[in-house]
């Protein structure tokens, strides 16, 4: 199976660089053009099916694509974002000075085992994610899948597929509306392309919305 993992487009949480998990916030302006750039980007692949998380941000950005396709976007749960708890819709200095201690340990080799406050650890993450993209492989063994999802979920899957410790997710980044493929092999899954922005390399201001 080829897989695109898509991150989700951009919300205005994402634009104020608050903290988002389950928050089921609707994609902005620009996030809906950045969905339509990766629908566009993705028209002449072979996709033989589309998965998504249940959050309003990530169907809004794989039903283009689906569309693109004469596809309906298939929901699976284990693709949700992290729950981040009480994180939710913070500054990274409100988090810092309401919960210094877990912060010093997700900022350490700890970040795989700390649970957020009322929330998941990543080890959580990445053991649902990757059921989830078993779930898939076996629906799809051959040919090409669209799996559009979170930033967590991701990093957590591409921790595993590269063999990295999930305290170095940092060494990651994987933008909004960002691609990336894989091969999933019976014994090993291979990076083909991480974090292709390509597609939103055209001039913003060429876009207008209609009146």
């Amino acid at each position: 199976m080829r897989l695109i993992l898509v991150r989700h487009g951009e919300t205005d949480t994402n634009k104020a660089g608050l903290a988002l998990g389950r928050a089921d916030v609707e994609l902005n302006e620009h996030g809906l053009w950045q969905a339509q750039r990766l629908a566009t980007s993705l028209k002449d692949e072979p996709i033989a099916a589309i998965y998504s998380s249940p959050l309003k941000r990530a169907l809004a950005t794989a039903e283009p694509i689906a569309s693109s396709h004469g596809l309906a976007v298939q929901v699976d749960e284990g693709l949700i974002e992290m729950d981040i708890g009480e994180m939710e819709g913070l500054t990274f200095q409100q988090m810092g000075e309401r919960y210094p201690q877990f912060l010093r340990l997700w900022l350490g080799g700890q970040a795989a085992y700390e649970p957020m406050p009322g929330g998941e650890r990543l080890l959580d993450v990445q053991e649902r994610a990757w059921l989830a993209i078993e779930r898939i492989n076996q629906r799809q063994e051959q040919g090409t899948v669209a799996v559009v999802t979170h930033n967590f979920v991701i990093l957590t899957l591409l921790c595993r597929v590269l063999g990295l410790e999930l305290a170095d997710f940092r060494r990651l980044r994987h933008s909004v509306a960002a691609k990336s493929v894989l091969e999933m092999g019976r014994d090993r899954a291979i990076v083909v392309s991480f974090n292709d922005t390509c597609h939103l390399e055209t001039d913003q201001a060429a876009h207008t919305t209609p009146a």
